[in-house]
């Protein structure tokens, strides 16, 4: 992101992959996968970093949609939202199937040279 861009005006891939760009950020989308949805507190528990901190994190996380925010009482509650992965799925299928195909010209070329000696 530029300094002249805000997350207003990113699209909302750019706002995925800006939101998967941090590796604090995925290991917050692995915690509520493995263990989901949890209170904030307990998120940040896991992590060595101020509070105003992790909240940022959470920020840009619900920004890209792939976090929901839930209350109950004083106490907030976060879940995990697949759903806009599926954007960084589809963008990285045709990368996928490039290095399955360069595996397979590669298999085949081992192949032949094992045949040559």
């Amino acid at each position: 992101m530029t300094p002249t861009q805000t997350v207003e005006n990113q699209t909302a891939e750019d706002r995925i992959f800006a939101a998967l760009a941090s590796p604090v950020r995925r290991e917050v989308l692995r915690l509520l996968r493995e263990g989901g949805p949890q209170p904030v507190q307990d998120l940040a528990g896991h992590f060595e970093m101020a509070r105003p901190s992790f909240s940022e994190h959470l920020r840009v996380l619900r920004a890209a949609g792939l976090v929901s925010e839930r209350k109950n009482g004083r106490r907030r509650f976060y879940r995990l939202e697949a759903i806009p992965l599926t954007e960084v799925q589809e963008w990285l299928s045709p990368y996928e199937r490039f290095w399955r195909e360069r595996m397979n010209d590669l298999r085949n070329l081992l192949d032949r040279m094992g045949d040559d000696e």
